[in-house]
């Protein structure tokens, strides 16, 4: 039986180097972001299944979170790695893997500036994670240093159009972000992608899906759900005057009303995100 390999950085608190970086620490160490993640681990799963991972490659997951996709890449035997912000959710993935019986290595670290040497990978993942970062071209400067050539990229971002992109959409409305921060939709549009992954170092395919979320509420309990546990949903409400949070609780509610479907089991709610495969010339 194996356990999980956790680095000495895993027992420490995030410490971020400038106001930016301690802006996205301050979201996503808000709220209980694994309640989310519990509502797409089939997703997640699915989404990591698709990349035919195998126990020759050495697979990085950037933004892990609480291991939605670091443990079923692990799950391939492939030598995995998982690096994030917030060391409590990093506590859970190595919780998760330990249940499991699999060998992971948990890392404290920011996606702009990942602690591994050149060309340390063959599959570098990440779901919902690296599209949050305040400065993307560091983002992209930094996948492209620690993928070898011939190696893959592998995103998966929320789109504008999709449910999230438009919860988002509501978000910035009530509580606009800073002005130098890019929209994390960005990473959804397809021209975009093709600029911060030029066809001159990388091979990009791109193709949209449909993720479903299940939780077992109602609509109105999974906009509760968010407003306490999502981070960015957490941090939104805290940043609008106080006489404007019931109409924000209200568009937010109104929302997933619209488009949850009631099941036997709770509701779901589709929503759609790019998957980018870029490879490394």
């Amino acid at each position: 039986m194996t356990t999980p390999i956790a680095s000495p950085a895993l027992a420490s608190h995030y410490t971020a180097p400038d106001a930016l970086s301690e802006r996205s620490f301050r979201i996503w160490n808000a709220g209980a972001y694994d309640h989310i993640a519990a509502g797409f681990r089939h997703e997640a799963a699915a989404f990591v299944a698709r990349q035919r991972i195998t126990d020759a490659d050495r697979v990085l997951d950037v933004a892990c979170g609480s291991g939605n996709t670091t443990i079923p890449a692990a799950l391939t035997g492939a030598d995995v790695t998982g690096i994030d912000l917030v060391p409590s959710l990093l506590e859970l993935a190595g919780a998760w893997a330990r249940r499991e019986a699999i060998s992971v290595r948990l890392d404290v670290g920011n996606a702009e500036a990942l602690p591994y040497a050149d060309a340390s990978f063959d599959v570098v993942l990440s779901m919902f994670g690296v599209m949050f970062a305040a400065r993307p071209d560091h983002v992209v400067s930094e996948l492209a240093r620690v993928t070898r050539p011939g190696g893959r990229v592998v995103l998966a971002n929320w789109t504008r159009d999709g449910f999230i992109g438009q919860l988002l959409g509501i978000h910035g409305k009530f509580a606009p972000p800073p002005a130098e921060v890019p929209s994390p939709i960005l990473w959804g549009d397809e021209s975009v992608i093709r600029e911060r992954f030029p066809a001159s170092e990388w091979d990009v395919r791109m193709v949209r899906y449909i993720l479903t979320f299940r939780y077992p509420t109602n609509g109105a309990g999974i906009a509760r759900l968010f407003q306490e546990s999502y981070g960015p949903t957490v941090r939104a409400f805290e940043a609008v005057p106080e006489s404007q949070r019931p109409l924000f609780a209200k568009a937010l509610e109104a929302h997933w009303q619209q488009h949850a479907i009631e099941t036997q089991a709770g509701s779901e709610v589709d929503s759609t995100y790019l998957r980018v495969v870029a490879v490394r010339r």
